[in-house]
């Protein structure tokens, strides 16, 4: 495929940098990164290098995109799965599908290790992880406070934030044993079993955690 025109029509661009970014997500899952290199992903996506480097200087600044696009879908899908019962929170179905939306791309696991990995030795890195933590945690907290209809209310944890670390916290722990068994049904049973423990803890009353002290 003819590598992209400067000045070209924006459609185009966007359609041309989403499958770069498709294309490196199936080699670096495959491959790891570190292993990848650029003529493989133009390879994957059907584009030659003059198009890889009219929408990114490096491979590191790719692998930076793929991975906020990706990380910013889950959260996005991870809010969607929670904010689908109303005022109050359902916790065994909103447990099903979170667990649906996190557990079934073992291709995103495999990238979002090595993300992690790549990120504990650069600093800047390293900050986009942690932001992108935060808008996880946060929409999970924000959920939570809203199904107990209070802003900051107490529990077995401490408070919503509290509960919401509790949940990436399990995701980050059963995942790392889906990467060495990939057994998809034995992690999601057992991130259900965690989730649903821990969400309704969360979902009592705001005074039980003060009372029980």
């Amino acid at each position: 495929m003819a590598d992209e025109a400067p000045g070209r029509v924006t459609r185009r661009r966007v359609r041309t940098r989403a499958r770069l970014l498709d294309g490196a997500f199936a080699v670096f899952a495959a491959k790891g990164f570190g292993r990848v290199s650029i003529e493989e992903v133009c390879e994957a996506a059907g584009y030659s290098r003059g198009a890889f480097y009219s929408n990114f200087a490096t491979l590191d600044e790719l692998f930076f995109a793929l991975y906020r696009e990706r990380a910013d879908l889950i959260a996005g899908q991870v809010a969607d799965a929670l904010a689908q019962d109303g005022p109050g929170l359902d916790v065994p179905a909103a447990v099903d599908r979170v667990t649906e939306v996190l557990l079934l791309d073992v291709d995103w696991l495999l990238v979002k290790t090595d993300f992690l990995v790549h990120a504990a030795r650069d600093p800047e890195v390293a900050r986009t992880l942690l932001d992108h933590r935060v808008r996880l945690r946060g929409a999970i907290a924000d959920r939570l406070a809203r199904a107990q209809g209070h802003p900051e209310p107490s529990t077995a944890l401490g408070d919503v934030d509290g509960a919401a670390r509790a949940v990436v916290a399990a995701y980050d722990g059963v995942t790392t044993q889906l990467l060495l068994d990939k057994d998809v049904d034995a992690a999601r049973a057992w991130l259900k079993q965690l989730l649903t423990a821990l969400l309704t803890t969360a979902a009592t009353d705001p005074r039980r955690g003060t009372e029980e002290r």
